[in-house]
């Protein structure tokens, strides 16, 4: 009997896999994905079903189907190798991912054959009879994918391993997986409380159910260190160190932490070590830019004329690293900025142009990034090619995105404070107050932008733009 496509298609959607939990291949950078996993297949020492099936669909959606089902096959072995008591219950992921790359190779038959292997292993283990099973390691699985789809998935990831905590209260990567979510989520969207952490209590129970885990160790020293808590952060740190002092993942934190510290050379030494080992990892080539720009601000503040060689020494290094990873990862958003602030330090506008347009290219940038881009670009606008006007436009840009963050306060800052400056110098341009009306509107600070718009007004009366905005806030009063 031959299988219809659009028989298959149906059941397909009902498989809990990699093809239906909506990671979609625009948000991350396939080739820089495919080498993270690699290295963390060789590094760590845990299970790998997940990484393999990770990989499988990564090479699927590169167009490699062949690579991607010996992906599923190493999968296989590693689920007969950890769980030889469990191995239905295990694979269905693995057959869900197999039915769904048969399918995409028109090899309906087989894909059929994995869709009844799912079917029936569900219909032993669950006693609904519909496929939708909910184990709480495919609830985890699905939470370590998607934190690896980026800033956007987080929130989901952070949702996946809640629900696979609901069943297994204990279970060490459960919650190591919640803590990791729950601290990039803070990492991201909590940055303006620092005062108050809520991924501190899961790092904490994370790091007593996994004592041989210096990864999720060195997160914790990071967060006690944000909270100001440094020496406790350090010990943590400093044990790890003992634990696995050769063990990139831990390292590049390690790094972070004395670099935040204010301790770079020690920083740049651990980071150096830790490329040694795994010599194309983006982060810590973006890491060693930060500590090279580091050292240049620390360089140029404490030295009244720095010597001019040690400065396009750090430079080039910083440029060096910066290019290294945007050369390698195309939607690094912050490297990209990086980079673009450090050719217009050596006055390589051009090329400082061209870094800013490919950071604001990027499709998938969250609202703070975009904030903060627009802030940066104002001040290259205003500093280094001297246009005031780009610079305010930019900086508005930056404020009409509502939402509260590090980049739109400062937006505000540099907006007002080279506005009010104008003024005070005896500015009678009604543009400066019809700008510093937008900005008060903008914060909802209505009669501070009243004020701006009728001074606006008076020095140009027929302007409609002017009009209209104050009869709306007048009205809305």
């Amino acid at each position: 009997s031959t299988i219809s496509k659009n028989s298959l298609k149906s059941s397909l959607l009902q498989l809990e896999c990699y093809f239906t939990w909506t990671l979609l291949k625009q948000d991350v950078d396939l080739e820089d994905l495919e080498e993270t996993v690699g290295n963390q297949v060789e590094f760590f020492i845990k299970s790998n079903i997940a990484n393999y099936n990770l990989l499988s669909y990564v090479y699927h959606l590169k167009n490699s189907n062949e690579e991607a089902l010996r992906n599923l096959q190493k999968a296989e072995e590693e689920v007969k190798k950890n769980h030889p008591d469990e191995i239905p219950r295990r694979s269905l992921v693995t057959w869900g991912n197999y039915a769904w790359i048969y399918y995409h190779m028109e090899r309906y038959e087989e894909a059929q054959t994995y869709i009844s292997k799912v079917e029936n292993t569900c219909k032993k283990l669950s006693s609904t009879a519909q496929c939708k099973i909910q184990l709480p390691e495919i609830y985890a699985e699905q939470g370590w994918a998607l934190l690896k789809f980026g800033a956007k998935y987080y929130d989901r990831a952070k949702n996946c391993f809640e629900n696979a905590l609901k069943s297994e209260p204990n279970n060490p990567e459960f919650n190591t997986g919640y803590a990791i979510a729950m601290y990039r989520l803070e990492d991201i969207f909590y940055r303006e409380h620092e005062d108050v952490s809520l991924a501190l209590e899961p790092l904490k129970i994370a790091v007593e159910l996994n004592p041989n885990d210096t990864f999720i160790k060195a997160l914790l020293a990071l967060k006690l260190q944000a909270l100001k808590r440094v020496e406790e952060g350090e010990s943590y740190i400093e044990k790890a160190m003992q634990e696995t002092p050769d063990l990139p993942y831990f390292l590049r934190y390690a790094a972070k932490f004395y670099r935040k510290k204010g301790e770079v050379d020690k920083a740049l030494e651990i980071l150096k070590k830790a490329l040694a080992v795994t010599p194309r990892s983006a982060f810590l080539h973006h890491q060693l830019g930060v500590c090279y720009k580091a050292k240049l601000f620390q360089l140029k503040k404490t030295t009244r004329y720095p010597p001019q060689q040690q400065v396009e020494e750090l430079t080039r290094l910083a440029i060096f690293h910066f290019k290294t990873v945007t050369d390698q990862k195309t939607k690094f958003f912050s490297a990209h900025v990086d980079l673009a602030n450090m050719y217009a330090q050596v006055k390589r506008y051009k090329e400082a142009e061209e870094s800013f347009q490919k950071a604001m290219n990027i499709n998938n940038t969250s609202c703070d990034d975009k904030q903060f881009f627009y802030y940066q670009y104002g001040n290259f606008q205003r500093f280094h090619m001297k246009s005031e006007s780009e610079a305010i436009k930019y900086y508005i840009e930056g404020l009409k995105i509502e939402k509260d963050s590090y980049g739109r306060n400062k937006c505000r800052y540099a907006l007002q404070k080279f506005l009010e400056e104008r003024i005070q110098g005896g500015s009678r341009d009604a543009t400066d107050f019809g700008t510093l009306g937008l900005m008060h509107k903008l914060n909802g600070e209505k009669h501070e932008a009243i004020e701006c718009y009728e001074k606006a007004i008076a020095l140009c009366p027929n302007n409609e733009e002017y009009l209209s905005a104050l009869c709306e806030l007048r009205l809305s009063i």
